[in-house]
């Protein structure tokens, strides 16, 4: 699994043009992408879109491009095109008007008539040169992440043996709790019956420890949340994207600890249900940061 937040920068050169591609990203529940910096060609940008939906899941995602001239700019040209279609125009106004037809100072002063000698036909080479740095960032971007992910997991992995081992605690409790309640029971009765000189009826006794037990019994919650663990160790074996499950997972472990605690009233359950809060929220800062 790999973490959410990373840094790449990649830098291309194509045709005395020279792109520089930042990409960063943070924690977000979904992918969010803007592209910041150099006006892009509508299907340049869809490109580099598209790169970063096939690599990234979620994360909020900024892409900064910015573009240089290398060595001394091209001399500036005539889009002939632009020439014709002005002469065209300005001659059918001077004929509507009865004036002298245009001449070629006034041509090529109309707009798009002159333009700087690589917007014609380096508009490709550019849109290459931001791709191939575009991709070059996303490497580094994702190598980033991956090892930030490899130090989550690690972290992950250590706090969930240890809240493993507060469920152990919880159940070495909970199967002392009947002959605790008996006691309890035993002793609150003879106290009520001392001065009434009446016996304690043992099968009556028994009734009611066997009631009490079962409302402390806390077995199916510790059965699914140990399979809630054996869940969340699953995706951090793994390689795929599992940021939401684990958050799902998470909920789903606090539920049954909250449960666990409600139910019993044992001062050495209840101090595991604290010390299980406070590193499940530990889980939960870690996990959200796990794409």
């Amino acid at each position: 699994m790999r973490s959410m937040t990373g840094h790449g920068r990649g830098v291309a050169e194509r045709g005395g043009r020279r792109a520089t591609v930042e990409i960063r990203s943070v924690n977000h529940r979904f992918l969010d992408l803007k592209l910041r910096g150099a006006s892009l060609d509508p299907a340049v940008e869809e490109r580099i879109a598209g790169q970063v939906r096939r690599s990234l899941e979620r994360g909020a995602v900024t892409v900064n491009v910015h573009v240089e001239r290398r060595g001394e700019a091209a001399a500036p040209r005539i889009d002939r095109a632009a020439a014709r279609a002005a002469h065209e125009a300005l001659g059918a106004l001077a004929l509507d008007l009865g004036v002298a037809p245009p001449d070629l100072a006034l041509i090529v002063a109309q707009p798009g008539v002159v333009v700087a000698g690589d917007d014609l036909d380096d508009e490709d080479v550019v849109g290459e040169a931001i791709e191939d740095a575009a991709g070059a960032a996303l490497a580094r971007l994702l190598e980033m992440r991956t090892s930030e992910g490899a130090a989550l997991v690690a972290d992950l992995g250590a706090r969930i043996d240890v809240l493993a081992g507060i469920f152990d605690g919880v159940e070495a409790v909970v199967v002392s709790q009947p002959d605790e309640a008996r006691r309890r029971l035993s002793e609150r009765l003879a106290r009520l019956l001392e001065d009434a000189k009446v016996a304690i009826d043992p099968g009556r006794l028994a009734q009611e420890v066997a009631l009490i037990a079962d409302r402390l019994d806390v077995t199916e919650e510790l059965v699914r949340a140990r399979s809630h663990l054996g869940q969340v160790r699953a995706l951090l074996a793994g390689k795929a994207a599992g940021g939401r499950r684990l958050d799902f997972l998470v909920q789903e472990l606090g539920r049954e600890i909250n449960t666990i605690g409600s139910k019993s009233a044992a001062a050495e359950i209840s101090r595991l249900v604290v010390e299980g809060k406070a590193e499940l929220e530990k889980i939960r800062e870690q996990a959200q940061n796990l794409e």
